[in-house]
Formats: C-alpha cells, structure tokens, sequence
C-alpha cells in the first residue's frame, strides 16, 4: 500500500489548534481499539494488520504530532506529555467511553503517562484492557542504535537531523527487523516519505527527546504499570536489538494482571515483520 492510499483513509482532526491525522475504521458499535505507534514512523506501520483488526474492533489510530501526515510545527515541546493530551483530547472528541489500548515503541510511553492518570481517575476514559509491544519503557535495558544516540544529545541532534538521508534511514530501519528480506524497498520509500512530508526533517530532532523523558519520568511511568489493575497482555518480538526481551520478562513481574506472548525470529516492528502471528496474538 502507498502512502497516498493510507492517507485517503484518514481524515485532519483539529486538535489543540494542530491537524491529526486519525484513522477511524470498523463498526462503531463494537469494541474500540485505540492504538499508539512507534518512533520514527507512523500509523503506516499497521497497513497489513488494520483489516483483520477492524473485523473485531472499532479501530482508531493517529499519527502523533511530528509524525507522519499530522501536523509537525517547529516551535514545539514535543514531549510525550503532550502526545498524551492530544490522543486523550482525539479520543473525547471521538466520543470514546471505553477502550482498549494498543501501543508499540514510542506509543507505550505515551501509553503510561496516559495510565498513569487512569490510576489517579484523571481522566474520563475506561480502559478495558491494555496491549505492550516492544517498547523500551524500562530505558536502562534498552540497546539505542547510535542514531538514536546521536539524536537525543542536544549538541548533535540538530546536525544529525539535517544530515540524515534516505539511505541511512533505510540501514537503520533493516537493523531493527530479524529477517532484513521482510521490509520491501517500496516500504522503506512509503515511510520515508510520511518522515519527510510536510518538513519533517526539520523536527525529528525534537521527537528524539523522548528518550531523555523516559529517563526523567521512569519512576511516575514504571510506576504506573506497578499500580495499574488493567488485564495486560505483553506481545513481545523475541529478537528485538533495540527493546529486548529481557524488557518484556521484567514487566512481567512488575504488571500485576498480565500474560505474555513472544513472537520467535522477528525484531522490533512484529505487525510488519509478521503481521499473521501479531494480529492473532492481538485478537486471541
């Protein structure tokens, strides 16, 4: 699927004065599935797995701000904070009661400071149950590529951004999968492309900052899966280089309510790399 075809399944939803870009698919009188995606990429990442999830679920996904076709202002915090407000505010205007969440990568932080304020009846939003991929909340375990490195430091980040190009996205985006034959060079062009609209070269640096975040807020956001009573199912890629499975194996023992299901011989990206197994995993 290409970009143009994605973004015609999609609409601009005014949120805090910025555009999302917000998918909403399915039968709204079945359960709702709000999903969080990843870094550095965008809602792109379930074109495979979004027709057998809406079959179940009413599917909602959006690209966060700096991602993707939403918004990517430059005078912006970009922190997960606020990523977190804008998908609380998409889904209240969605009219959303009841949920279940769905977050990978980047998404689960964003996931945590949203559970966060669950657990503190915060928020007017019920949350019947909560799903974990491959995200390196527990950031001390995480193995950052050297880009990610390079970017989250405030002295190269700027520099880094500019010079980065297709074919160093594409390398590193290759890294991150277990079978590198999986991602198709029209993919890697697809995302590209969504990382590049509307300027968004000139921001990706700022986006990198969520790695310092998780590293400041580790104690309210771990914090947050040690007091959260939500059912959790943890779906893990085994072979991730980036949030490895000794990540998954401690949030076993620190969520009170959950199962954990690994994916053999796949790496970061399982809904790409191996969209049948993920998906099956998600509708079980």
């Amino acid at each position: 699927m290409d970009s143009l075809e994605w973004k015609n399944k999609g609409k601009l939803v005014s949120i805090y004065n910025q555009r999302v870009f917000t998918i909403d698919v399915g039968n709204k009188e079945k359960e709702t599935l709000v999903i969080l995606h990843g870094y550095p990429t965008s809602s792109y990442d379930y074109y495979k797995v979004l027709p057998e999830l809406a079959k179940k679920y009413r599917v909602i996904i959006h690209d966060h701000l700096g991602f993707g076709f939403s918004d990517k202002p430059i005078e912006y915090s970009y922190s997960l904070i606020e990523q977190a407000d804008v998908a609380l505010e998409l889904w209240k205007q969605l009219g959303l009661k009841k949920v279940t969440l769905l977050a990978h990568d980047y998404g689960t932080s964003v996931a945590t400071e949203i559970i966060a304020r669950h657990n503190k009846q915060q928020i007017n939003l019920q949350i019947s149950s909560l799903i974990l991929c491959n995200g390196s909340m527990h950031i001390e375990l995480s193995k950052l590529r050297i880009i990610q490195k390079l970017l989250r430091n405030k002295i190269t980040r700027k520099w880094v951004a500019k010079l980065t190009n297709y074919p160093i996205y594409r390398k590193n985006i290759r890294n991150v999968y277990f079978d590198k034959n999986k991602v198709t060079n029209n993919e890697l062009q697809e995302m590209w492309y969504q990382l590049e609209h509307n300027n968004g070269k000139k921001v990706i640096h700022y986006l990198s900052n969520y790695i310092n975040e998780r590293y400041t807020f580790w104690h309210r956001w771990i914090g947050a899966l040690k007091e959260t009573q939500i059912p959790t199912k943890i779906i893990w890629a085994k072979n991730d280089p980036v949030a490895i499975d000794l990540i998954a194996g401690l949030l076993t023992i620190e969520i009170q309510n959950n199962e954990l299901f690994w994916i053999d011989k796949c790496g970061h990206f399982p809904m790409l790399e191996k969209p049948n197994e993920w998906v099956k995993l998600v509708l079980n």
